[in-house]
């Protein structure tokens, strides 16, 4: 095609491109090895890591979230916690078996009535936290769309 300059010619090879500097990459293996150990000695066993993930998925979702901040005022029945929230009993049901068979929430029986309460106060200082954290700050959620 005329005297011209091939076009593979002026292509690169991607040898010849070279990345960007990643920010976060470490140029040695360890930076500080007895904090590294102090961390890794004190890190919970994999079970326990497992079912913290579980709690928190648990926590995640806002049906069963608008359960527990209910349930900070104390215990309530069903019924209640189904006109609180404005979940079916049947939903309300549903998602207080998980909650206590994940020992997030507790009963007690009265009758045929039941109770729900939060298990114990380290339930109610994650989703006090929880609540505090979201009250005070603005989150950027970028998975959100407008």
């Amino acid at each position: 095609m005329g005297g011209g300059v091939a076009y593979s010619e002026h292509m690169k090879s991607s040898a010849d491109v070279q990345a960007p500097a990643a920010i976060d990459s470490c140029n040695v293996r360890l930076v500080d090895p007895e904090r590294v150990a102090a961390v890794h000695a004190r890190m919970p066993s994999e079970a326990d890591v497992v079912d913290t993930a579980d709690v928190f998925g648990l926590l995640g979702d806002p049906r069963r979230l608008k359960l527990l901040v209910a349930l900070l005022d104390g215990e309530l029945c069903v019924c209640d916690l189904a006109a609180v929230t404005g979940m079916s009993e049947s939903a309300t049901s549903h998602a207080l078996r998980l909650l206590r068979a994940h020992r997030v929430v507790s009963v007690r029986r009265d009758g045929r009535m039941a109770y729900y309460r939060l298990d114990d106060a380290h339930v109610r200082m994650l989703v006090d936290l929880a609540v505090a954290h979201t009250e005070h700050t603005d989150a950027i959620h970028p998975e959100r769309t407008q």
